[in-house]
């Protein structure tokens, strides 16, 4: 048998005709991903709970002649989260990419937290997901495919102190990935995760300036030598996200510079 001519990379990563869903898509490694999405023809739904910020990407998007719409709601929200993506599937009936950027965080010593802190940071960072992806499973079944991406952290491999909560929460996230993927796979959906390790976004500055060594101490204990840049997060979610990446499942694709695999 002849061999098949080999696939173009500009076809293998193509989202043409595909509808994605972002949430925490208004700034930071959301919108990296969302751009990225856009960029590679998807149709895409950036969510956040920030209507402005939102609207003011779609615009730039749209200006730059791709294909986006914003739904303003908190993932956190179980009710609004339902009336949003419920809209969003009778709008454009069908899902085809879901990636659910959703996180929460207390920083405070374990000692002083509260169990109400504690299931703010689980409902924000892995009930959440999993209330997205329970929303849009259905829709990913009738059509026998779907694309789903998690982020967790690398905090899901080694942890930092007074952020125990998050640990636990984006961990839980890896066995969420791991425990759908093997029941989704026979009907042509991947289920995958992203660990990020520490990039350079609006979500961090605060802690960058509360403490002017972080962001050196932090480079130097990356093997690559610096923080990332978020298209290097969402070129990694575009594999996740395309056609390239199907046979891909259950796996958490780590994009750190190397951080975790260093003593």
């Amino acid at each position: 048998m002849d061999p098949q001519r080999p696939a173009a990379p500009a076809q293998l990563f193509d989202l043409a005709g595909q509808v994605a869903l972002v949430t925490g898509a208004s700034r930071g490694l959301g919108w990296a991903v969302a751009q990225a999405f856009a960029a590679a023809g998807a149709h895409v739904v950036l969510t956040s709970r920030n209507a402005a910020e939102l609207d003011a990407r779609v615009s730039l998007l749209q200006g730059w002649g791709f294909k986006a719409e914003s739904m303003a709601f908190d993932a956190a929200d179980a009710g609004s989260t339902t009336t949003a993506v419920e809209a969003m599937l009778a709008r454009h009936g069908r899902l085809d990419i879901l990636h659910a950027n959703t996180a929460a965080t207390i920083r405070k010593p374990f000692a002083e937290q509260t169990e109400a802190e504690w299931q703010a940071v689980v409902d924000g960072s892995l009930t959440s997901a999993w209330r997205l992806v329970h929303l849009v499973v259905p829709a990913m079944l009738r059509q026998r495919y779907g694309r789903i991406i998690l982020v967790s952290s690398i905090n899901a491999m080694v942890a930092r102190p007074t952020i125990s909560a998050y640990v636990a929460a984006k961990t839980g996230l890896v066995g969420l990935v791991r425990g759908l993927a093997v029941e989704l796979a026979a009907h042509g959906i991947t289920v995958n995760g992203l660990a990020p390790g520490y990039f350079l976004t609006d979500g961090n500055s605060a802690t960058r300036a509360a403490d002017p060594d972080f962001e050196d101490r932090i480079a130097a204990r990356t093997p690559a030598g610096r923080w990332g840049s978020p298209p290097e997060l969402g070129a990694a979610a575009l594999y996740l996200a395309s056609p390239a990446s199907a046979y891909t499942t259950g796996s958490i694709l780590t994009v750190d510079g190397g951080l975790t695999a260093a003593i």
